[in-house]
C-alpha cells in the first residue's frame, strides 16, 4: 500500500505578531513578512505533488493555504475544526496583561502549560478532540497521496503528539514558527517525522519529496 504524506504547515507571521498576545480564534490577517514568508516556502513545495490543501478557517491560514495551493492550480478547502485553540477570555491580550488582570490564573497557567484550560477557553485535550477526528477524515480521503494542511501552533502540536503517541502534556516540545512545515508519512499503518518545524534557515539537505 502506497505511503500518504502530509505536508503540516503553521501559517505565516500575523500583524502585531511582535506584541505576542495570545491570538486564539482572533481572525488577524498575515503581515506583510508573513505573506513573503509563505510564498516562499510555496515555492518550495512547488515540486510536491499535491492533490489537496486544507486549512483551519481563519483568514491568516487560508491566507497560507492559498498561498501554496495556488502553484498547484488548486483551491484550499476550510476545514473549521484545525482552528487554533479557543483563548477564552485571554484573546487579544498580552501576558503583562493577563498577569495584572488574572494573577493567580496566569500564575496556574504557567505552572501547568499545555494543561490548564484557558479560561473561557479550551484545553489540550479539548483541543485534540476535535482537531484529530477531521485530520483522520482528511487522512482516509486521500490514501496514497500528498495532501497540506495548514493549521495553528496549538493545532499541529497536538495533532504531532497524537500521530507520535506522546502526551499532551509533551505538546509545547514541539517548535512550531510561523510559515514551518512538519512533514509526516502513514506507512504500514503507523506514522513517520521526517521533517519538523523546518523553516527556510534549516531547509538544509532535508528532501520534501520521500
Amino acid at each position: 500500500m502506497a505511503s500518504t504524506w502530509i505536508y503540516l504547515v503553521r501559517h505565516g507571521e500575523v500583524l502585531g505578531a511582535e506584541t505576542r498576545r495570545f491570538i486564539g480564534h482572533l481572525d488577524v490577517p498575515l503581515s506583510r513578512e508573513g505573506e513573503a514568508a509563505m510564498e516562499r516556502l510555496a515555492s518550495r513545495l512547488a515540486g510536491v505533488p499535491l492533490v489537496a490543501v486544507y486549512a483551519s478557517d481563519l483568514g491568516r491560514s487560508r491566507r497560507s493555504a492559498e498561498i501554496i495551493a495556488r502553484l498547484h492550480g488548486l483551491e484550499p478547502e476550510p476545514v473549521p475544526a484545525l482552528r487554533e485553540m479557543a483563548m477564552g477570555r485571554w484573546e487579544g491580550l498580552t501576558a503583562d496583561e493577563i498577569k495584572a488582570r488574572e494573577p493567580e490564573a496566569f500564575k496556574e497557567w504557567m505552572a501547568r502549560l499545555g494543561d490548564f484550560p484557558f479560561p473561557g477557553g479550551e484545553g489540550v485535550v479539548a483541543l485534540l478532540a476535535r482537531v484529530w477526528p477531521a485530520f483522520e477524515r482528511i487522512l482516509s480521503a486521500h490514501e496514497g497521496d500528498r495532501v497540506a494542511v495548514v493549521g495553528h501552533g496549538g493545532t499541529n502540536r497536538v495533532i504531532l503528539c497524537r500521530a507520535l503517541g506522546l502526551p499532551l502534556a509533551r505538546a509545547l516540545a514541539f517548535g512550531q514558527d510561523y510559515a514551518a512545515l512538519s512533514l509526516l508519512e502513514w506507512r504500514g499503518g503507523r506514522w513517520v517525522l521526517h521533517v519538523l518545524n523546518q523553516t527556510e534557515a534549516g531547509t538544509g539537505g532535508a528532501t520534501l519529496i520521500g
